[in-house]
């Protein structure tokens, strides 16, 4: 069965809610019950050794677990009941019982999760409604075995079932998860120049962390790919998550992955930092953007003063309004330092952090400290309408303390945005989806850290032929017989210092009614001309040119009275993404918009002259 059949089966559960439930609480039910029924999948083929081996541990008067652990292998949770779903439907008359019974005899961090998902509450609730043993029946009956639906599989039927949930309580599914396509391209980049995690046969041990790790998403890709590249590699996940459902159910995945559940902490990430003083190998995050943190902005604000680049937020602070930077910030503390190794972590970031902020802003200081200690490794701009919250545009960046020699002092910029195909079904705001062959070429791009071009081939109709990725000093393909080709750049390298500037303030002297200089009367500022504030101007000078040579050039010859308050100059940070990619396309000839306007009106007046006869 796939992805979606599945997800549609347990939706149908909903149908014995209905009246009973408003839409919205739908997945109080569906989600605790799918993540109990896949348990009990994962344990059927030891259940038996283990209540036999907690028998005879247990009549010994031996702490039983350590052996439960052994007996269940690769899973780190066992149940010590000899119950599960299909033998609950044999007592209908004690089934809430029972069921309780079930659920405690579990060990104790998936005893959590059903804490989380507020169980006992919802089980109350059907009981009350006398819809528990129905319910039951039916999950019961849903095959939810590793063997049937494997770890990638289940992951997509949770995302899925969350999306439809967040769609009825009119939330943001986009809160929950990422696209599993933007992951695996992410998860591509932190990777690819690593041939020693890579190379088959090298047991290696890692370490990776998505401080926004909602279902898990992102931690289950990074394992699967090192995985499949690696067999010998061993990944360690870690993570938190704020919300309770997406926590308990992205434990719920790393215990069926036989991770260390400890690992995954609630929490509210930038006021709790539950791996304080950890460092990761490898980091991955897709936090909410264009939300206020003004619920943590004490305890942030706190951290910044008192610890400085001590604690995570020493850069500086962006506006209240969108927090994402914040996060960026708090990855930026969490490298492990280049001389153990290095860390490199994507970020998925809406356009606000690449420009918002003047020289001297919070968010400017930010872009300042990842570009100056030479952090950035790329950004790579995403199509729109990729996301199921939002359409906006969206960029990912890598950052690294450990670049290769050639990258050492240069930022790669790649644009994606036309990497993409139409999806069949619109989900939510989602509307795109990348190709495997679309984030092929994109890890290409990166991989060869050069300045490339896209190649749009366009019949005689203006109908899109083919489209290539050629090098920047490359001759274009030649278009059909009345077709043309449209080249525009794709991947550019720029040297860190070239996204930096100095802004200057300008000053005009102050004239009384007379015209005359108005100079000063006191201290320093006796005997030299006033400044007009109302003539104040700004300019900003790149990092690379001389401020005086370009005060005399572009200034001077506008103002030959102006002067610039040194004592004012600030220098800031922005990296105008689009500005780099821009490629002008000159309006056509008049005499084929006249041709056009004529064939227009032509037309209309044989349809009117045809409506008079």
């Amino acid at each position: 069965m796939n992805q979606a059949s599945l997800s549609a089966l347990i939706w149908s559960v909903a149908d014995l809610l209905r009246g009973d439930y408003k839409q919205s609480e739908y997945g109080r039910v569906i989600l605790p019950f799918t993540v109990l029924r896949r348990l009990d999948g994962v344990l059927a083929p030891t259940k038996a050794k283990v209540l036999a081996e907690y028998k005879k541990k247990t009549d010994a008067g031996i702490n039983p677990e350590p052996f439960l652990l052994r007996l269940v292998g690769n899973a780190k949770f066992y149940n010590t009941s000899p119950l599960d779903l299909p033998t609950l439907l044999g007592d209908q008359d004690h089934i809430r019982q029972n069921l309780y019974t079930y659920v405690q005899s579990f060990s104790p961090a998936v005893r959590d999760i059903f804490e989380r998902f507020d169980f006992h509450a919802q089980v109350e609730r059907l009981a009350k409604a006398n819809l528990l043993y129905l319910v039951t029946e039916k999950f019961a009956n849903i095959n939810l075995h590793p063997d049937e639906v494997d770890n990638a599989q289940m992951g997509l039927v949770f995302e899925e079932l969350i999306r439809k949930f967040a769609e009825l309580s009119n939330e943001t599914a986009g809160e929950h998860f990422t696209p599993r396509e933007v992951i695996r391209l992410m998860v591509n980049l932190i990777f690819i120049e690593d041939d020693d995690v890579l190379e088959p046969g090298h047991a290696v041990v890692r370490t990776i962390y998505d401080p926004t790790a909602g279902t898990g998403g992102m931690l289950s890709v990074a394992a699967e790919h090192l995985l499949q590249h690696n067999p010998a590699a061993r990944l360690t996940l870690y993570g938190q998550e704020l919300n309770d459902e997406s926590y308990a159910i992205c434990k719920a995945d790393m215990l069926i992955r036989g991770q260390d559940v400890a690992n995954i902490v609630a929490g509210n990430t930038l006021s709790e930092d539950g791996h304080g003083g950890q460092k990761f190998d490898y980091m991955l995050s897709n936090p909410p953007f264009g939300v206020e943190w003004k619920k943590v902005e004490k305890a942030v604000r706190k951290e910044h003063e008192e610890k400085g680049f001590d604690g995570r937020f020493g850069p500086g602070l962006p506006r209240v309004s969108d927090g994402s930077m914040l996060f960026l910030m708090h990855l930026l503390a969490k490298m492990r330092p280049a001389t153990d190794g290095g860390s490199r972590f994507g970020i998925v970031l809406n356009g606000s952090p690449l420009f918002t902020g003047g020289a001297g802003s919070g968010e400017s200081e930010i872009r300042r400290y990842v570009l100056e200690n030479d952090l950035v490794e790329a950004i790579i701009g995403l199509p729109t309408d990729m996301f199921y919250n939002t359409g906006i545009a969206t960029y990912v960046w890598i950052i690294s303390n450990k670049k290769p020699a050639d990258r050492k002092g240069y930022v790669q910029l790649i644009d994606a945005g036309s990497f993409w195909q139409k999806m069949r079904k619109s989900l939510g705001s989602k509307r795109k989806e990348m190709s495997d062959d679309h984030i092929a070429t994109i890890t290409k791009l990166f991989g060869e850290f050069a300045e490339a071009e896209l190649a749009t081939v366009f019949d005689a109709a203006g109908k899109e032929v083919s489209r290539q990725v050629i090098a920047a000093a490359e001759f274009a393909p030649e278009p059909p017989a009345g077709g043309k080709v449209k080249v525009a750049p794709i991947s550019r390298i720029f040297k860190n210092q070239d996204f930096g500037y100095t802004t200057i303030t300008v000053e005009r002297p102050l004239r009384d009614e007379q015209g005359k200089l108005v100079l000063g009367q006191k201290g320093k500022l006796k005997g030299k001309p006033q400044p007009d504030s109302s003539l104040r101007d700004t300019e900003n000078v790149p990092l690379g040119e001389d401020i005086k040579a370009y005060f005399k050039r572009e200034v001077l010859p506008h103002a030959p009275d102006a002067w610039i308050d040194e004592a004012k100059n600030k220098v800031g940070y922005e990296i105008p993404f689009n500005r780099h990619f821009y490629v002008f396309e000159p309006p056509r000839a008049l005499e084929v918009i006249d041709a056009e306007l004529k064939q227009t009106t032509d037309r209309i007046l044989t349809m009117i002259a045809e409506l008079g006869a």
